[in-house]
């Protein structure tokens, strides 16, 4: 019996999303998570890499994604930092690294 998306693929969908509403599209080049826990919570680490158009609402979305709050099913985005970002030929290729705990 499936129990639906994982984590990884719930984040991934909820990156896409939330770039979208910001007026931008973003492509997902690379996923990975591992799972994560502590003596009170369980959760992954995530690493996705992102390419996009560099354009005005790009720059935006990025700028408050470390603080935005993305819906997960079932889990909590509790840290998303910037790692680093790339640019060449107009494309920026964004390395993200994310947090998310079970709810």
């Amino acid at each position: 019996m499936s129990r639906g998306p994982d984590a990884g693929t719930l984040l991934v969908r909820a990156v896409e999303a939330d770039a979208f509403g910001m007026g931008c599209i973003v492509r997902i080049s690379g996923s990975d998570w591992t799972r994560w826990a502590s003596a009170t919570f369980n959760g992954a680490r995530h690493e996705l890499t992102l390419d996009a158009a560099e354009s005005p609402a790009l720059e935006r979305w990025l700028g408050g994604l470390p603080d935005a709050n993305l819906p997960i099913r079932g889990h909590l985005l509790a840290d998303m930092v910037i790692k680093g970002i790339r640019r060449a030929d107009g494309v920026a290729t964004i390395a993200l690294e994310a947090l998310t705990v079970e709810a």
